[in-house]
């Protein structure tokens, strides 16, 4: 069971939007609702959302921009994205939310500092954290962790889009596949399970951080310290389990 009391939450750019429709405002809405749900019942959250619903790395290659180059498009995208999350949050709660991001952008944002974003969580603020660690050739995965090791949080979430955990096999092309309850961190890098970066996987493992993989769609995110409930996979240095 997840602890209750300080979670980062990592959000994928495709949940809030995709291909022609890259900013969806249901999307962005009920993503919201969901923190704000999960803030009220009192968690501490922070956020890292992804900027892949504007900008990935095979539009980068197909245009034929380099690497480096790419990654800090990217890197603005998530501050976009950020940006827009906050502004819908202030839209549904009088919760103050914070962005506080990895490279300079003073006008719209202020800048990450680690003993500053633990002050603004213990007071009650929903902080986003964006422009991952300010570095080419590092996705929002590695970040994700980093933040949450700094800011001292109990669980990482890892929301999917329209993926409830983590299976066997693709649930969308194996109609036989289980979901895992519990996936050991050794058995995911040694399978080359695809959750997240192998890095950042490496990095929760090191510092034992549990993370839960969920879809984002589910109705009610605060079941998530519900012994009753069951939902998504927990990644741990626990044994694998499948869910029964």
């Amino acid at each position: 069971m997840v602890n209750k009391k300080r979670i980062l939450i990592k959000i994928s750019g495709a949940a809030l939007g995709e291909h022609e429709d890259h900013f969806n405002r249901g999307n962005f809405k009920q993503v919201a609702q969901r923190i704000i749900d999960l803030a009220d019942s009192g968690v501490q959250v922070s956020i890292v959302v992804g900027g892949g619903n504007l900008f990935r790395g095979n539009l980068a290659n197909d245009w034929g921009i380099e690497r480096a180059e790419a990654d800090n498009i990217g890197t603005l995208g998530t501050i976009i994205n950020s940006l827009i999350l906050r502004g819908v949050l202030n839209s549904l709660t009088d919760r103050e939310v914070r962005v506080m991001t990895s490279i300079p952008i003073h006008t719209v944002a202020e800048p990450y500092i680690r003993l500053r974003a633990i002050q603004h969580l213990s007071k009650g603020c929903i902080v986003i954290f964006a422009g991952g660690n300010g570095q080419p050739f590092v996705t929002t995965d590695y970040p994700a962790v980093q933040r949450a090791i700094e800011t001292n949080t109990d669980s990482i979430v890892v929301a999917k889009n329209g993926v409830d955990g983590v299976y066997t096999a693709d649930p969308n092309l194996v109609e036989n596949s289980q979901k895992y309850k519990i996936l050991n961190y050794d058995d995911i890098l040694k399978n080359n399970i695809r959750v997240m970066d192998q890095s950042a996987l490496l990095l929760a493992k090191e510092h034992d951080l549990p993370i839960r993989v969920i879809d984002f769609n589910t109705p009610n995110l605060v079941n998530l310290f519900s012994s009753e409930v069951s939902l998504g996979t927990i990644i741990t240095s626990a044994n694998s389990k499948l869910d029964s």
